[in-house]
C-alpha cells in the first residue's frame, strides 16, 4: 500500500507558499499521494507529513501528530531552524531521502501539565511581567527550594537547546531521559539549573499574594489559579531525521558550537 503524505504550511510566513509549491511538484512526480493542510487546520490519518515553517510551526505540528505517532519532516523557513532538517536549497534532495525510506525516525521526550503537551517547555511566570516573583519547587512530592526570579523553565531535552540554553541551562543530547529546570534571572547566585530524571514529578506550588501564566511551548497560554504538576507525557514527538543530520552535526552547523567567533 501506497504511503499518504501531508504538506502541512505556514501561509503567514515568507515563501512558504513557494515552498509549498515546489514540494507539490516533487510529490507528484513522483506519483505520491498528498493532501495540503494549513498550520492552524490540521488532520490526522497521515503515514508522513512535512511540515513548512519556522520551529514555531514545527512544535505545532509535532505537537499534534505526537497523538498519532506520525513522523514530520521540518523544512526551515525561520531564522535557525533548530527543529528543522532541510532548507529550501535541500529540498529535492530530502524529499528524495525520504521516499526512499533514508532517513530514521526519533521518538522524542514531551512534557504534560494541565491537560497540555510540550515538546519544548513550560515556562511559568509571575502575571506581571514588570516585576519578579516567587516561585516554590517540589520534586516527588519534597519541597526543594523557593525562587524569587522572573520565571522557571521546566525543559526537555529537545527544549533545551531553545529558551532554557538562552537563559543558563545545560544542552541535553535529546536521547538522555531528564527533565531540565532552569530559574529565568533569579535574584540568588545559588540559584542554579537543576537536571533530575524524566520520572520524576515537578511541582510548582502557589506562593502568597503571586498569581502566575503558565506557556506550552511558548504557544499555549493559561492561568495558574493554583499547583501546577509536570510529568513526562505517554505521548511523544516523532520526528523524522535525515541519516546525516545527528544532533552534534546540528549543533555545530546552526549554533556554531565550539566554534571561535573569529570563524563564524
Amino acid at each position: 500500500m501506497n504511503k499518504i503524505y501531508a504538506i502541512c504550511y505556514n501561509k503567514s510566513m515568507d515563501n512558504s507558499t513557494e515552498v509549498m509549491e515546489k514540494l507539490k511538484d516533487l510529490l507528484s512526480l513522483n506519483n505520491l499521494d498528498y493532501d495540503l493542510l494549513d498550520i492552524d487546520n490540521l488532520n490526522s490519518g497521515y503515514d508522513f507529513v512535512f511540515v513548512i515553517g519556522g520551529d514555531g510551526t514545527i512544535l505545532k505540528a509535532a505537537r499534534f501528530y505526537s497523538l498519532y505517532n506520525t513522523p514530520i519532516f521540518g523544512i526551515n523557513l525561520g531564522r535557525l531552524g533548530f527543529l528543522s532538517q532541510a532548507s529550501i536549497g535541500e529540498l529535492e534532495t530530502a524529499v528524495n531521502q525520504i521516499i526512499h525510506s533514508e532517513y530514521k525516525v526519533e521518538k522524542r521526550m514531551m512534557l504534560e501539565a494541565g491537560g497540555y503537551n510540550a515538546l519544548n517547555d513550560f515556562v511559568i511566570k509571575g502575571d506581571l511581567s514588570t516585576r519578579t516573583s516567587r516561585f516554590a519547587l517540589a520534586i516527588n512530592g519534597k519541597f526543594v527550594c523557593e525562587y524569587l526570579a522572573d520565571g522557571i523553565i521546566i525543559s526537555t531535552p529537545t527544549g533545551s537547546t531553545a529558551y532554557g540554553m538562552a537563559a543558563g541551562g545545560p544542552v541535553l543530547a535529546p536521547d538522555v531521559d531528564a527533565i531540565v529546570i532552569v530559574p529565568i534571572c533569579p535574584h540568588t547566585f545559588s540559584a542554579r539549573p537543576i537536571v533530575v530524571s524524566a520520572d520524576d514529578e515537578v511541582k510548582i506550588l502557589p506562593c502568597v499574594n503571586n498569581e502566575y501564566t503558565v506557556s506550552a511551548d511558548g504557544q499555549v497560554v493559561f492561568s495558574l489559579s493554583g499547583e501546577l504538576v509536570i510529568n513526562k507525557s505517554k505521548n511523544k514527538a516523532n520526528l523524522a531525521l535525515l541519516k546525516h543530520n545527528d544532533f552534534y552535526n546540528i549543533l555545530r552547523n546552526k549554533l556554531h558550537w565550539g566554534i571561535s567567533p573569529a570563524n563564524i
